[in-house]
């Protein structure tokens, strides 16, 4: 329940892709508070019960749903809209998963593998992974944006300058997030809700979880922003910092080559001291390792660290 809401976006008000010529879900006025019903990023095709073998057969038509579009009153193209982000209520499921084809060392993992989560939605203590991790939890929409102005259907998996799949775990409850608007109404839209991620989302998918979130959604007349930027409330790493890092790092003439490098090195390193499947280790730190640009100057070369959260296993 959201008292100060004033429009509800049901789930089954939900859309695949951006399209201005979608029919909006409410119009409302600035400065509206509104409360999203939002699906998991597979749109319920993977559940509690579910096992590897649904992995397989995932329809990527229906992937990233998001909840809406909200056609906010005054908005035109020019403005920002600006989303104060109000707070989440998880469900308490969640699900990580290794996609054939999909993620950062997809040529590395190419089997499909499967992670269920639960936690409590109420304390939201760490999740339990395996027999001795337990992972942070830090809710946030993974998907968040206004339409194109381009016409026709645009894939939900990009990310792009009015948003959309940015997968920034630190649009969590508190932080103001301001979108470039390039259609009259924005047409807002917000979805694939993440109980956890990593900075970098490396296996491409975090704990995938359904649940509620609470908006409240402004106009800034006249911004001229070329991308989204946003404002924290505060630390963003709290959750993780408490044991230290672990870290691994890639060096390479080529950012992607040394992020690639870091990541494997993680997932080595786990290996050989938890005595983790590489599969596993993969979809855990997705979920709450972050990868960093140490060094982007001294050329040739640059540095990319790979930072594992101690806490997960202390």
């Amino acid at each position: 329940m959201c008292n100060n809401c004033k429009y509800t976006i049901h789930g089954a008000q939900h859309h695949f892709g951006w399209d201005n010529s979608f029919v909006p879900a409410a119009r409302a006025e600035p400065g509206s508070t509104i409360l999203f019903h939002c699906l998991d990023s597979s749109a319920g095709q993977l559940g509690p019960s579910s096992t590897v073998e649904h992995v397989k057969t995932l329809d990527f038509g229906k992937i990233n749903p998001v909840s809406g579009p909200i056609f906010v009153e005054g908005a035109v193209p020019g403005d920002a809209l600006k989303v104060t982000i109000d707070s989440f209520v998880p469900s308490g499921f969640g699900w990580t998963a290794n996609i054939p084809g999909f993620g950062l060392l997809a040529d590395q993992f190419a089997e499909a593998a499967l992670t269920i989560w639960k936690y409590d939605p109420a304390s939201m203590a760490p999740a339990l992974y395996g027999r001795a991790g337990r992972v942070p939890l830090k809710p946030f929409a993974g998907t968040i944006g206004n339409a194109l102005a381009e016409p026709g259907l645009h894939s939900i998996v990009p990310p792009r300058r009015v948003g959309g799949n940015l997968d920034i775990r630190d649009l969590s409850a508190g932080t103001t997030l301001y979108l470039p608007v390039e259609v009259a109404g924005a047409l807002f839209s917000v979805g694939d809700t993440h109980a956890a991620q990593g900075d970098g989302e490396v296996c491409g998918t975090a704990i995938e979880s359904p649940m509620d979130v609470v908006l409240t959604l402004d106009l800034v007349k006249g911004a001229n922003l070329k991308t989204p930027r946003f404002t924290t409330p505060g630390p963003v790493t709290r959750h993780l910092d408490a044991k230290g890092y672990e870290v691994t790092t890639g060096i390479a003439p080529d950012l992607m080559s040394a992020a690639r490098d870091a990541v494997a090195g993680m997932v080595d390193l786990l290996c050989a001291t938890r005595g983790m499947a590489a599969v596993d280790a993969y979809m855990l730190v997705s979920t709450c390792g972050d990868l960093r640009i140490s060094e982007i100057v001294d050329m040739p070369n640059w540095v990319v660290s790979f930072y594992f959260p101690r806490c997960v296993f202390e």
